[in-house]
C-alpha cells in the first residue's frame, strides 16, 4: 500500500464541520443520487469524512474507501462502522490506488477532483481499477458558467484558496478532465448549491461516465 504524506489538520477539521452543514442544507439528496443503483465492488477515491457511506444501496457488496488525510480517514472509519454496506477505509493516493487492475465495478468521487495535484493521473488510475463495463460516478464543484464568477474563481485559485483548503481549486472544469481521460460522460445534472446564496464553490455537477 502506498505511503501517504498528505496532512491538512486545520482544513480537515473545517471540512468535517462544513460538509455536515452542506448536508443539512440539502446535499444529502445529491449524495443519495450519486450512489443510487450501484452494485458489486466499489472504490471511493477521496472518501473524506465518509458522508457518502450511509447512502450505499444493499446491492453494493463492498466498498474500498481511499482517503490520504489521516484525520479525515479516522472520521471516515467511524462513519464506516455505522454504514449498511461493508466498507474498508484505507490510506492511499489517487494517482497510486491500492487496487488491482479491473478490480471494481464502479468508482465514486465527490468533491475530490478539485483538489488532486494531478487530476489526469488520478483519473487514469480510476480507469485502471475499473472492470470492463464499469462506471465512474462523480459529484463535484466546477467552473462557473457565469463570466463574473469564473473570474473570481481564477483569482482565488491563483492566490490564497488552494493553500487554505487542502489544494482545492474552485474553477476546475472536471467534466472536461474526465472526458480527456478517455471516459464517455453520460447525462449530467448541473446545479447551484445552495440555490439562493452563491459562492465560488456553488457551481456543481453530478453525473456518470464510462471508460
Amino acid at each position: 500500500m502506498p505511503t501517504t504524506r498528505v496532512s491538512h489538520p486545520l482544513f480537515a477539521r473545517f471540512y468535517t464541520w462544513f460538509s455536515q452543514v452542506l448536508d443539512r442544507h440539502g446535499m444529502t439528496g445529491q449524495r443519495e443520487a450519486l450512489v443510487a443503483g450501484l452494485s458489486g465492488r466499489v472504490i471511493e477515491v477521496g472518501a473524506g469524512n465518509g458522508l457518502n457511506f450511509a447512502h450505499y444501496p444493499p446491492s453494493v457488496t463492498g466498498v474500498l474507501a481511499v482517503e490520504p488525510e489521516p484525520r479525515l480517514r479516522a472520521v471516515a472509519r467511524h462513519a464506516a462502522r455505522g454504514a449498511g454496506a461493508r466498507i474498508e477505509v484505507v490510506g492511499g493516493l489517487a494517482d497510486r490506488l491500492p487496487a488491482a487492475d479491473g478490480e471494481f465495478d464502479a468508482a465514486v468521487v465527490s468533491f475530490v477532483l478539485c483538489s488532486l495535484p494531478d487530476p489526469a493521473a488520478g483519473l487514469r488510475e480510476i480507469r485502471r481499477v475499473l472492470a470492463p463495463g464499469g462506471r465512474l460516478r462523480f459529484l463535484e464543484h466546477v467552473r462557473a458558467g457565469l463570466t463574473g464568477w469564473a473570474r473570481v474563481q481564477d483569482l482565488l485559485d491563483a492566490t490564497v484558496w488552494p493553500s487554505l483548503t487542502g489544494g482545492c481549486h474552485t474553477g476546475r472544469d472536471s467534466v472536461a478532465a474526465i472526458e480527456a481521460a478517455g471516459f464517455t460522460v453520460g447525462p449530467l445534472e448541473r446545479f447551484v448549491f445552495p440555490g439562493r446564496v452563491r459562492s465560488p464553490i456553488s457551481f456543481c455537477v453530478r453525473g456518470e461516465a464510462r471508460p
